[in-house]
């Protein structure tokens, strides 16, 4: 008899962004650029760290208008520049729950389509959460690699 695997639950969002997919990838790259849209609506960036490169580190951390820090930090897997990043997510609150992050970009006519797709989530209030966490910074991205 064979057990059936566990499906975790899982979450895919997309958004078109007015900006090249280059100036898309550096803003999920650069820690100076990081620092400009991360986190949720009305946080703040508070630091970046990113050593891109298969096996690199990254570590951001913010700031919510209710004064809560949240420290997250993973592992890159792949890198494919202006295309692709793949790596690992866990907060420093729970690091027994890592999931995995792809992020992948294409020329979409004057701008990008970013695909952000988050897998391995502990259960579904944690992708719930990640869901409405994802929606809002991916506003704060668009609006920051759009102005810059």
């Amino acid at each position: 008899m064979s057990a059936i695997a566990e499906v975790k639950p899982s979450l895919t969002l997309r958004r078109r962004i007015a900006a090249a997919p280059a100036k898309v990838f550096a803003a999920w790259t650069k820690p100076e650029k990081i620092m400009g849209w991360w986190g949720t609506k009305d946080a703040t960036t508070l630091r970046a760290e990113v050593d891109l490169k298969p096996g690199g580190r990254f570590a951001v951390a913010f700031r919510t208008p209710d004064g809560e820090e949240h420290n997250v930090s993973g592992v890159y897997r792949e890198i494919v520049a202006d295309a692709k990043l793949v790596f690992t997510w866990a907060w420093k609150s729970t690091p027994e729950r890592e999931s995995l992050v792809t992020i992948t970009i294409r020329p979409d006519g004057d701008g990008a389509m970013l695909t952000l797709h988050h897998e391995n989530f502990f259960d579904r209030t944690a992708r719930d959460n990640h869901e409405g966490g994802w929606r809002s910074s991916l506003d704060r991205l668009e609006a920051f690699v759009e102005a810059a």
